[in-house]
């Protein structure tokens, strides 16, 4: 299996040439963390999230201090793994939206480097076209 040999994390700042909205606000910056991460064979794949103006320093210095560095030999297949690893580590800081950012541009990478160490897509990776599958809905927080 490859091993995680290198990881990078870079922001970019996507300003939209017009003001953007939601129903609730309203931005002008779209910081975007990008993490890229590279196996021994050579593989790279890319991962990113993104703020609506606000707080991707919080979420590049996780990824550069704490995160990246816990990735470093590690078995890029086990993404999973990875993943609840990674949760463990910042628990104390909970899972809020700097935590789950980072994350996300993290988890896409590892699905990205998969995807294309496989030559697959990813719909395919996660099991491709179903004719059914199952549904539920919420309510207050609570399955039905």
């Amino acid at each position: 299996m490859a091993k995680i040999t290198r990881v990078e994390a870079m922001m970019v700042d996507l300003i939209p040439k017009v003001k953007r909205t939601d129903a609730i606000q309203s931005f002008v910056s779209q910081e975007t963390p990008i993490v890229r991460i590279t196996d021994t064979d050579g593989v790279v794949g890319t991962g990113y999230s993104y703020t609506i103006g606000t707080g991707g320093p919080a979420v590049m210095s996780l990824l550069q201090r704490t995160l990246c560095p816990a990735l470093i030999g590690r078995e890029a297949s086990e993404i999973e793994r990875i993943w609840r690893d990674l949760m463990f580590l910042t628990h104390a800081t909970t899972v809020g939206a700097i935590t789950s950012l980072a994350l996300a541009a993290i988890d896409t990478a590892l699905w990205d480097l998969k995807c294309r160490r496989h030559g697959e897509p990813l719909h395919l990776m996660a099991g491709g076209a179903q004719s059914r599958i199952p549904q539920y809905t919420t309510e207050g927080g609570w399955p039905h």
